[in-house]
């Protein structure tokens, strides 16, 4: 089998950005390094291949799509957006299914590119977020850009949402609804953008002064299952310490929290509510149908394709935030708190806030 830069990488103790960087012959490599890649590449007899570096006179008008196997909704939502933009541009979209859990990640990641030809690549969380996969990427001299990454430090190739701020609006709706006891199901730690939803509810608690009980929050993984276990551990106890209102960090884990309270006989949203995020097809599949935040994927998607395209065309790097902002749909899973008397016009309409 072909020795890949990963293994000259392993084979001389360096990151493969030092070994792409003496490739391609950059000054600023010490020589003693340089010298020990060097060995390694004729040890291993390891030959680059010029196709895969995205060469502007070698384009194939092909943009790689890498998505994590578990995040089939996601990457369907970002290829209907990036399809828009890059038929525009007459570039088609290539889907390219990693495993960010495999220990062959990195070999992956450059197999997947070098297979599609591309001239750039997307990457969806939480691929978005692995320093292996972008060192990967950058090794092959290919341009890429992030979806929704936890850090925001590259921002000329990096698109995100408001995450955290619109999870701090939603949770605000929720206490002027008079909920005072809020659950709340944190994401899988893997996707680090997903930590910004704790982070925004842990802010709109105190913006509305309330104390955060770490009674009321729960470690999820993204997943119904993982729901329906976190709503367990949050209602199955006596009624005065239950949450009168669960948010979830995504909707799969909020049908997981419906399926609970349906289950314990628990009216929603007449005993309790209950809150997701992403705005999935599922969010208006279920009953009743959820309360959630659209994230705009697809437009993030559309915008991500955008930076790609001028990285190609040669033009200057936009190194201004490229944020889109989310919004609160309102629907039936939620309500005033079981507490709190009902008049007509007690729910509220925040800014931001959308009645679907």
């Amino acid at each position: 089998m072909p020795k890949t830069i990963i293994d000259v990488a392993k084979h001389a103790g360096v990151s493969i950005k030092t070994v792409s960087r003496v490739i391609n012959n950059v000054k600023t490599v010490k020589p003693q390094i340089r010298e020990r890649v060097m060995r390694a590449i004729q040890k291993l007899d390891y030959h680059p291949n010029p196709s895969a570096r995205g060469l502007g006179g070698n384009r194939s008008y092909l943009l790689a799509l890498l998505y994590d196997v578990s995040c089939g909704y996601y990457a369907t939502s970002v290829l209907a957006g990036a399809m828009e933009r890059s038929r525009a541009a007459k570039y088609q979209i290539v889907m390219q299914p990693c495993d960010y859990n495999a220990e062959s990640l990195a070999d992956d990641v450059c197999r997947s590119v070098r297979q599609s030809r591309a001239d750039g690549v997307i990457l969806t969380p939480p691929l978005s977020d692995l320093s292996v996969v972008t060192e990967a990427i950058e090794s092959l001299d290919i341009p890429f850009v992030k979806i929704a990454p936890g850090k925001h430090t590259d921002t000329y190739r990096s698109v995100c949402t408001n995450d955290r701020e619109s999870c701090a609006s939603m949770t605000e709706q929720l206490a002027a609804l008079g909920h005072q006891r809020i659950g709340f199901i944190i994401g899988n730690p893997d996707h680090a953008a997903v930590m910004d939803r704790y982070r925004g509810y842990l802010d709109g608690l105190e913006s509305c002064g309330l104390r955060l009980d770490k009674t009321l929050v729960v470690q999820g993984y993204n997943s119904h299952a993982s729901g329906v276990q976190s709503a367990r551990k949050l209602l199955n106890v006596a009624p005065a310490k239950r949450p009168t209102a669960i948010f979830a960090s995504n909707d799969e884990m909020a049908s997981g929290a419906l399926t609970v309270a349906h289950s314990m006989g628990l009216g929603v949203p007449e005993d309790i509510s209950i809150v997701g995020f992403d705005d999935a097809p599922l969010a208006g599949q279920v009953w009743p149908a959820l309360t959630t935040i659209r994230q705009p994927i697809p437009d993030m998607a559309a915008e991500a394709v955008q930076l790609l395209l001028s990285t190609l065309s040669g033009e200057p790097a936009d190194h201004s935030e490229h944020v889109l902002p989310s919004s609160l749909m309102f629907r039936q899973s939620t309500g005033p708190a079981p507490n709190r008397v009902r008049h007509s016009g007690s729910r509220p309409d925040g800014r931001g806030l959308t009645r679907a």
